[in-house]
């Protein structure tokens, strides 16, 4: 294990105030630049936020500091960036519940944890049913989640009016029937997620590599032995990939198929006002979702692109679709003005769930599959992962979610339940 000790100066008002006497211009790098070693003891593939919580936490709970995150460009600057960081865990199956409410209990706590702002705020999350249908998968999800020790509630149209003023409930071409509010969701600065992780890693002895882009994996006789790298060999005990929508392509260089398919997700925000909109509210039948920044910009989500692309831009006629959505539920944003849209590359698995855990190369383990709700579990994936890592076996909460059940037919389709609004 790498000693590496490196102290780190700790937010407070002290530590502002007495920055503050010198303009804050002599505040710490938040984490180092170093070069790579020739060997690491685990080594992580991808530098978003599951990259860097599964970093942080190796060290953390394990005690395994002789570690490297590689990423090809810069921190953060792949999904984790271009998320709209709706955090929530009303998913519907027992298995998924477990995953994204460890999650949910690990951002409750998760500023102090990391002496970091990561502005999580329990704002609500209400989705809307607007059929029939949709209300009874709305109660049954609810159902389910109660059973769990998930917070689920349904809501009357005029009930989700009063918790969110803006929504409009009359004279809709998909009427507002009903709704299901999860209060302890909400959202989290995607950014600070990731300067967070990655301060608290770097701290406790954590090598992150930027602009270090993965070439190969070398095998031999089965085994998974290092990384071919844009700046050389890095030897590993362990490798673990979490490269989101360039899962199939890194698994590849081991020689494994991975059962994934990758899209472009659109999202965009419009020009920052002043605070207009209270919570999350997402609606799968039209595929929309929208929220308010701290900055004040209107963030709003949409759905996959039809097609099998790894580019970070999208159709067209996707965000027409989504603002025609928005501007009925919400028709008091109809004279605002996007400022910028973008998309991300999503890996989606045939049950819509992700896949954590070994993989047939010994030493190699991945984390992928989590299509276009990854953001959110980021605290519990990371924790999880840090442990199969670390031990080589799978945590009995990421345990259901192998590669094997796709060879033995014990799927967690979550299709229909997560749809696109995440």
């Amino acid at each position: 294990m790498d000693q590496h000790d490196q102290s780190m100066t700790r937010f407070s008002i002290f530590s502002l105030a007495k920055n503050a006497l010198s303009g804050h211009a002599n505040w710490p790098e938040y984490w180092r630049s170093p070069e790579p070693k020739p060997a690491y003891d685990v080594v992580i593939i991808g530098g978003g936020g599951h990259g860097l919580a599964t970093a942080y936490y190796l060290a953390k709970v394990h005690k395994i500091t002789n570690v490297a995150v590689i990423e090809k460009g810069w921190l953060g600057g792949g999904n984790t960036g271009r998320n709209t960081t709706i955090c929530r865990s009303n998913y519907l199956y027992d298995e998924s519940a477990a995953l994204y409410n460890h999650a949910m209990n690990l951002w409750e706590g998760l500023s102090a944890e990391l002496n970091y702002n990561v502005m999580f705020s329990q704002r609500g999350v209400l989705m809307l049913a607007h059929n029939t249908h949709d209300m009874q998968v709305a109660r049954r999800t609810i159902y389910a989640n109660r059973l769990n020790g998930v917070d689920n509630e349904i809501l009357t149209p005029e009930q989700a009016k009063e918790f969110c003023p803006p929504l409009n409930i009359e004279n809709l071409r998909y009427p507002v029937m009903g709704a299901a509010l999860q209060r302890r969701g909400g959202t989290a600065r995607h950014d600070a997620v990731a300067w967070g992780y990655a301060r608290g890693a770097d701290t406790m002895g954590v090598d992150i590599i930027q602009n270090c882009e993965v070439t190969g994996i070398r095998v031999e006789q089965g085994r998974a032995v290092g990384v071919e790298t844009s700046r050389g060999f890095i030897k590993a005990g362990r490798i673990g990939c979490v490269a989101a929508g360039h899962s199939s392509v890194v698994a590849a260089m081991a020689g494994i198929s991975l059962p994934l398919e990758s899209y472009p997700l659109q999202a965009l925000v419009s020009e920052p006002v002043k605070p207009a909109f209270p919570c999350v509210v997402m609606s799968n039948t039209i595929h929309a979702y929208i929220s308010q920044s701290d900055k004040g910009e209107l963030v709003i989500g949409a759905g996959t692109d039809q097609y099998i692309s790894y580019s970070q831009r999208g159709g067209l006629q996707i965000i027409e679709h989504t603002l025609e959505a928005i501007l009925e539920l919400f028709p008091m944003f109809s004279r605002m003005r996007m400022l910028r849209s973008w998309a991300g590359i999503v890996d989606v698995t045939p049950d819509r769930s992700p896949i954590i855990g070994k993989t047939p190369v010994e030493n190699f383990f991945i984390n992928c599959g989590w299509g276009t709700g990854g953001f959110k579990a980021t605290p519990g994936s990371g924790h999880v992962f840090a442990h199969t890592l670390a031990t080589g076996e799978p945590h009995p909460i990421n345990a259901p979610f192998s590669l094997d059940r796709f060879i033995n037919g014990r799927l967690i389709d979550e299709a229909a339940a997560a749809a696109v609004a995440h």
